[in-house]
């Protein structure tokens, strides 16, 4: 825990100096692509409530989304807007041309993903050509597919697994690579800022109490 308490300080201080009005300004933090009838109330609602006790900001439709919302229009905003995206890929996820179409969006706006494998191993997941879609957007569904196939990710059993250290798992991974995201903005408008930002010891102090009070 003191691992993701140091980690969550030293991120919330990088989005304070870029922004010191705005400690936290990213409309999304993390994009969650799944596949409802396979993970909506398991892994991925878990990740969501997960990441918002850790007051990220993540965007999962089942939940982020209301009555009246565009659907397409919305997750693409989510897309463009996030920093990371996780792809929960389950057995029936490419089944979905919706959560394929998430996927190629993130690759294509070159987001940091993180695949988690979840019952389903990645040499099971293929995209099924149904002849309903052009062959160039087919293409562009298996590019995508491929290359998350071979980013390092996490694999998870839902039968047998731990839950609390794959959440644990899932949280360190999500916040080295938000680190990682904000400390390139910071260097692209500054090359010379240093990558161990002090922004002084009372905001430390509350950003710390905040993650805190999101393990009682």
């Amino acid at each position: 825990m003191q691992r993701l308490v140091a980690s969550c300080s030293k991120l919330a201080n990088t989005r304070y100096v870029r922004n010191p009005s705005l400690p936290n300004p990213n409309l999304c933090d993390v994009f969650i692509s799944h596949r409802r009838i396979d993970t909506k109330k398991t892994i991925s609602g878990l990740l969501h409530d997960h990441f918002t006790r850790l007051h990220l900001n993540s965007f999962l439709d089942s939940k982020s989304l209301k009555p009246g919302d565009r659907l397409l229009f919305e997750v693409n905003a989510a897309i463009r807007e996030c920093s990371v995206g996780i792809a929960v890929f389950s057995p029936r996820y490419c089944d979905s041309y919706f959560c394929l179409h998430e996927l190629m969006r993130l690759m294509e706006n070159k987001k940091r993903i993180i695949p988690i494998f979840c019952n389903v191993k990645p040499s099971e997941l293929c995209v099924k050509n149904d002849r309903t879609r052009p062959a160039a957007e087919i293409r562009r569904l298996q590019l995508a597919l491929e290359e998350a196939k071979y980013t390092v990710g996490l694999t998870f059993d839902t039968s047998n697994g731990d839950w609390s250290e794959f959440l644990t798992m899932a949280s360190d991974a999500v916040i080295d690579n938000l680190l990682d995201v904000e400390q390139g903005r910071l260097r692209s408008i500054n090359p010379h800022v240093q990558e161990h930002i002090c922004v002084g010891q009372s905001i430390q102090q509350s950003i710390i109490k905040r993650v805190l009070s999101s393990f009682y």
